[in-house]
Order: structure tokens, then C-alpha cells, then sequence
């Protein structure tokens, strides 16, 4: 393979200790900014954040209550309030959207969208979980094995900066769900919040990584070449 072909694919990088949130912001708008430059190739990175909130460009203060004062940030990406937290998976989308990206148009961001809800929901699948969307509500929905309502499992949050992507998607594989009780997670107070823990208890960080890069392909018809983590953010573990 040469260099030019490496560079040519999307890469993918996972940081095995938890990333400070400042830090991984300082490093995707930079990677976004030489993505769209042609400076650098796309990549996707797959970590976990300490427990902390952070404010998307719709958030309302009276949507934070943060009984544990948690540490908060704006965010930038579009959306409202988030938690992230150990057990969590978020994997930030560095990608050219000039280009397309299997049946993602270029230029698209409705589109782009569409594709990672459908990427999750078939990330899901592979563990037997049957996620949907809803009109009006990004991000993706299940029906809690426990409450038997309808409630959130992943969530989306995209940042577009001349056409690169940044920020991405979280999915809840263990995290606190209590922490979640901070904030109204995104505006929707009529609906819980939920996990993959809850429909297989054994599941592991590894099996959800497996699952969102099989499924990454059949979405995005190109398999992401395995990289180091990112060393630019000084988050090594």
C-alpha cells in the first residue's frame, strides 16, 4: 500500500484512556481544519470522556441542573445539552464532505446525518437491539427493556466547518445513567435515557468497537484503516 493510498482512506483511531474534553476539541478542529485544507486524511476517533456536560448551540440554561456539579462546556456542534462519561463510546467524524461517502452525497449534511443514525441502529443489530429514529428528535431510540418505554441510546451531535466534519456520535454501552439526571438531554424531558448494559449486561467496549466498524462499512461502503491514537492532543495512554 502507498502513501497516497493510506492517505486516501478514512482512518481510525481509539484512545484506550479517558480523553479530556478540551483537549479532544483543540485536536478535531484542528484534523477538521487540514481535512479541509487536504492537509490531512479523514478519520474517525472512537474514546471516552470523563463524567462531564456540555452545551450544544440550542442549549438552555434552565436545562442544567448538574446536582454534582459536573464539569460543563460549550460545545459549538449543533444541539443541547449532553452528558458524557466513562462507559460511553463517542467516536468524532473528521471527514470531507465534499466527497462522497457510499450513498452520502457530497455536500449533504441531511443526509450525512441520516447515515450515522443508520450506522448505530446497525451497530445495534448486531447485538439484537432494534433502534429507530423519530422525525423532530436526532439521534437514535430503543424501547427500555426495563421501563418498556421508549427512551435514548445514542446521540448525535455534528459540527461543519468548511465542509469538514467534526464532533460526532455517542452511544451508551454502561455509562451512569443517573448522571444523565443533571440535565434535560437534548430539550426531551418526556423521554428516558438508556443503555446496551440493560438488554446484555456482558457486553464490552471491544464488542461495541467491533460492532460500529463492521457496520461503518456496510454503511459507508469503506472499510477504515486502523491507526494509532491521535499524539497530537498529548492524550496517550
Amino acid at each position: 500500500m502507498t502513501e497516497n493510498d493510506i492517505f486516501s482512506r478514512i482512518a481510525w483511531a481509539r484512545s484506550d484512556a479517558p480523553v479530556p474534553y478540551e483537549k479532544a476539541v483543540d485536536f478535531m478542529e484542528n484534523r477538521a481544519r487540514a481535512v479541509s485544507e487536504g492537509k490531512a486524511g479523514e478519520l474517525l476517533w472512537s474514546l471516552e470522556h470523563p463524567a462531564l456536560f456540555t452545551a450544544g448551540t440550542s442549549a438552555r440554561p434552565e436545562h442544567l441542573t448538574n446536582p454534582r456539579n459536573l464539569p460543563t462546556y460549550k460545545a459549538g456542534r449543533g444541539g443541547q445539552w449532553t452528558y458524557h462519561g466513562p462507559g460511553q463510546r463517542l467516536v468524532y467524524v473528521m471527514l470531507d464532505l465534499t466527497r462522497p461517502h457510499g450513498a452520502v452525497p457530497p455536500r449533504d449534511l441531511r443526509a450525512f446525518v441520516a447515515a450515522l443514525e443508520r450506522w448505530i441502529i446497525a451497530a445495534l443489530a448486531a447485538f439484537d437491539v432494534r433502534g429507530e429514529t423519530r422525525d423532530g428528535r436526532v439521534g437514535v431510540w430503543v424501547t427500555d427493556p426495563l421501563t418498556r418505554r421508549e427512551a435514548k441510546i445514542a446521540a448525535l451531535g455534528i459540527r461543519v466547518s468548511r465542509w469538514a466534519s467534526w464532533h460526532g456520535v455517542s452511544v451508551n454501552l454502561d455509562p451512569d445513567l443517573t448522571d444523565f439526571e443533571g440535565i434535560v438531554p437534548c430539550g426531551i424531558s418526556e423521554f428516558g435515557v438508556t443503555s446496551l448494559a440493560r438488554f446484555q449486561p456482558g457486553l464490552t467496549m471491544a464488542d461495541l468497537d467491533s460492532a460500529l466498524e463492521t457496520a461503518w462499512e456496510d454503511i459507508f461502503r469503506q472499510a477504515p484503516l486502523a491507526t494509532p491514537q491521535p499524539e497530537e492532543t498529548g492524550c496517550t495512554s
